[in-house]
């Protein structure tokens, strides 16, 4: 696994991933379409709307009909993916996902911007905190975010390319670039940072790069780390988890809410196996504010200060 060394430097929104790979693989496979609900702009598919219009349809603000009308496109071969934002497109289309997507298996995208605090000054109602909770309890879907512009890249590739209903969140906000661009990943399979006996953190999204910095920093202080990029939160890398039961000690990071989100998941399998302890870091049941990014991070605890800190005390 090779890290960019950049990543301090070079700065890149999810969301601009999703623009970039999305007009990449319409070129490339003329049965992939772009359902937008009237916030290209924001989205970024612009460009897609503008090198393949045919393959493109605005159903204007109507989220539901929009994921209807992508369940429809699906039942004729074609590979929708509805754009827009993650509140909207987990919570306002969630019965239409669930009736129209899930239940009958279709092979439809939800591609979603703006999710967890990175929408950060536009306020609580548009911080989409429960998203990945809400659909992963949703039989047949997927759901997964990726960590960085490369990351996801690769991920909605693999999206575009496995059959399913799925869900890919992205982030609003610019992250700091983690991976180089030829780095591998497949769906439902963790991405190990580091491998250490002490601890392990588990995170997910816009955190990794939270966390990893926090066990940097861990390491400097002679405490050896596992760090795993959990990328897809279901189908859960079971067996990436049951390593880090080994070590005994998880922290779990994620900017979403910790109640049914990555750090349930986790816990979900540790009480299966009936061993370790897990400390989950995350929004604390809380809705947001309006507010810069950063400091909804920071009013949360989902810091590299306190990843070291949970750690350290779990030791």
């Amino acid at each position: 696994m090779s890290l960019t060394e950049k990543a301090v430097m070079t700065k890149k929104a999810t969301r601009e991933a999703f623009g970039d790979e999305i007009v990449k693989l319409g070129k490339e496979n003329k049965n992939i379409y772009v359902v937008d609900i009237d916030i290209g702009k924001s989205c970024k598919t612009g460009e897609f709307i503008k090198q393949l219009p045919n393959q493109h349809v605005n159903v204007g603000i109507a989220e539901q009909n929009g994921a209807g009308l992508a369940a429809g496109l699906a039942t004729t071969g074609k590979i929708p993916f509805v754009s827009t934002y993650a509140v909207f497109g987990s919570l306002r289309m969630a019965e239409q996902i669930r009736q129209e997507v899930c239940y009958p298996n279709l092979n439809v995208k939800i591609a979603c911007s703006h999710g967890g605090l990175t929408p950060g000054n536009d306020g609580g109602s548009h911080q989409a905190i429960e998203d990945m909770g809400v659909l992963r309890t949703f039989p047949n879907m997927t759901v997964i975010m990726g960590s960085d512009y490369y990351s996801t890249r690769k991920l909605i590739e693999q999206a575009a390319n496995t059959y399913g209903p799925m869900y890919l969140r992205f982030t609003r906000d610019a992250v700091p670039v983690i991976y180089n661009e030829n780095e591998e990943f497949i769906i439902g399979k963790a991405k190990k940072l580091k491998h250490g006996k002490d601890i392990a953190i588990i995170a997910n999204g816009d955190t990794v790069y939270l966390a990893l910095e926090a066990a940097k920093q861990l390491e400097e202080q002679g405490i050896s780390v596992t760090l795993l990029d959990m990328h897809t939160i279901k189908p859960l890398d079971r067996e990436a988890v049951v390593e880090c039961l080994d070590i005994g000690n998880i922290v779990t990071v994620e900017d979403h809410n910790i109640l049914n989100g990555l750090g349930s998941a986790v816990c979900e399998v540790a009480a299966e196996e009936g061993r370790g302890r897990v400390k989950r870091i995350g929004v604390q049941d809380q809705f947001g504010e309006s507010a810069p990014y950063e400091k909804l991070m920071e009013i949360n605890g989902i810091t590299i200060e306190n990843i070291v800190q949970t750690a350290k005390e779990m030791l």
